[in-house]
């Protein structure tokens, strides 16, 4: 419940109470959950939270259809809102929302797109750009924009959350795809299955740009391959490239740089107001992101 416990924590930091902001905090997360449940039919990924993904306990037709209504029910709090904080706000919110959705269906667009492409000649900006959209708009902007709204009802000071909720959710991306590689089972995710799915993280991206001609062809020939085809062997020998050309701890050192951006971020937006827990907790994401198993 990261996203909607931000959204509680700006909108606290800011002067609102608890329950101005609880709708929106609901809505967020009923709307991360049908996301999940879409994006894990879209990956091709069979493991969520430490349990099969729903499509895999109840296949896919079921599983669309409760993410469906999943994204319907997030709505009705986002309503809900017109009695709770009034309508001139509660417009606003969904404005918020409308334009987070977008983005996030534009970051999923790109990378299902270089998958569909298997292109594997991209780069830190591409892989960052898809970040921004496909994560970190859901993860940290707009949590944060919407806490912020409900406690200055001043849309026009938002834009200052878009620059420290990309450093703090590309952080948390690049830590997750990470852990994909080395956690255990407290993860909940599959090992290796951002290989397994032939997402495009930093450290592929890094590992193909660093690798001989020859084994970027081989590469290519591999993540071509659809996910049943991709074998234990396969992720391996993609493991090991990624090994022998340090990509991860290239990966490592970016996700630790974009933090300290975060941190500066931080700084400028929140050190001039009073002292909270919920501050705190904000800041305390930073380091948490490195933190989480």
């Amino acid at each position: 419940m990261m996203r909607s416990s931000i959204c509680i924590a700006n909108a606290r930091v800011f002067g609102a109470g608890l329950n101005d902001a609880l709708c929106s905090a609901v809505a967020i997360e009923l709307l991360h959950n049908a996301l999940l449940i879409h994006d894990d039919i879209q990956d091709g990924s069979e493991i969520r939270r430490g349990r099969p993904a729903l499509h895999v306990l109840h296949g896919i037709p079921l599983a669309i259809n409760a993410g469906d209504g999943l994204f319907l029910l997030s709505l009705r709090p986002l309503l809900d809102n017109v009695n709770n904080i009034g309508p001139e706000l509660a417009v606003e919110i969904l404005r918020e929302t409308e334009r987070m959705a977008w983005q996030s269906a534009e970051g999923q667009a790109m990378e299902l797109g270089w998958r569909r492409e298997n292109k594997i000649f991209l780069n830190d900006s591409d892989y960052l750009t898809m970040v921004l959209k496909k994560t970190c708009w859901l993860a940290v902007i707009y949590p944060s924009r919407i806490g912020a709204l409900i406690g200055t009802h001043k849309p026009a000071q938002l834009d200052r959350f878009v620059r420290f909720g990309f450093f703090l959710g590309a952080t948390f991306q690049i830590q997750d795809d990470l852990l994909n590689l080395i956690a255990d089972s407290r993860y909940g995710k599959e090992l290796n299955g951002d290989i397994f799915e032939g997402k495009r993280t930093l450290m592929l991206i890094h590992a193909s740009r660093q690798c001989t001609k020859r084994e970027r062809a081989r590469l290519s020939e591999l993540l071509k391959l659809p996910r049943e085809e991709r074998g234990v062997s396969d992720v391996e020998w993609i493991r090991n490239l990624m090994e022998k050309y340090g990509s991860v701890e290239y990966a490592r050192s970016v996700a630790h740089g974009l933090a300290g951006a975060a941190l500066h971020e931080y700084s400028c937006i929140y050190d001039d107001l009073p002292h909270s827990i919920d501050k705190e907790f904000i800041r305390g994401l930073v380091t948490w992101v490195f933190e989480r198993t």
